[in-house]
């Protein structure tokens, strides 16, 4: 008898031990609620280029910080495109617009621009504002070769910015200080953008020259959620 009740209760704790293990492994395996850092984050990102020697065109996704293939140009896995002349004129990925990189995509995206500077930007623009073809923003109608508004001021007498001297001609400078673009992402977030250089580790107007790297984009920006009408730095 004595042996009976001693394997029962051995048979018993087994089984308690085996039910708590198969609590845990479904407690394991039960969705885990993501905690993200993207949004309401100031991101910077340093002489971006691509990785594809004189492509045309190259792609960047704001929620990996990184270029996104060529071949990828028709999901919503990328946010920002660079293209047109010098690949400094940005857009959105949107795939409803004939003209855009993204046709025949699910993006929803599109792109702003906002005669301020980047921290007086805290509104996110009317829907109206967002314009979905490709190369949309680019050289400034305060420099040479350009009467619209853009992010990029180019100096080609090298006056404007510079001293006239043949290195500071044809010289292409960010507006940081009074132009913001505003990306609505593929997925429908907003980004707002503050353009610094398209110069390799160049992110001052003294350090741009004619003859320095290019393009190799620096930027900061903040992302927040769909639906969003203010920007947040948290």
């Amino acid at each position: 008898m004595n042996n009976l009740i001693t394997k029962t209760t051995k048979i018993s704790s087994l089984l308690i031990l085996a039910a708590g293990l198969l609590s845990s492994c479904k407690k394991d395996k039960e969705p885990v609620e993501e905690t993200s850092d993207f949004y309401y984050k100031l991101e910077r990102v340093e002489n971006f280029t691509s990785a594809v020697e004189k492509a045309p065109a190259f792609y960047f996704s704001f929620n990996t910080k990184k270029e996104v293939a060529a071949t990828q140009v028709k999901t919503t896995e990328w946010d920002m495109a660079f293209g047109g002349t010098l690949t400094c004129f940005i857009s959105g990925n949107n795939g409803a617009d004939a003209a855009n990189y993204g046709l025949e995509s699910n993006a929803v995206g599109g792109i702003a621009i906002v005669e301020k500077p980047f921290d007086q930007v805290t509104d996110v623009p009317a829907a109206t504002e967002f314009k979905t073809g490709k190369n949309v923003f680019g050289l400034d109608k305060e420099g040479g070769r350009s009467t619209e508004t853009g992010w990029l001021l180019y100096d080609e007498t090298g006056l404007i910015k510079g001293d006239g001297s043949a290195l500071k001609k044809h010289v292409a400078y960010g507006m940081p200080e009074k132009r913001t673009l505003v990306i609505r992402t593929a997925k429908g977030d907003y980004a707002k953008i503050k353009m610094i250089s398209l110069y390799k580790d160049a992110f001052t107007s003294d350090k741009m020259f004619l003859n320095t790297p290019m393009p190799f984009f620096t930027f900061e920006y903040v992302v927040v959620p769909k639906g969003s009408t203010k920007f947040q730095i948290k």
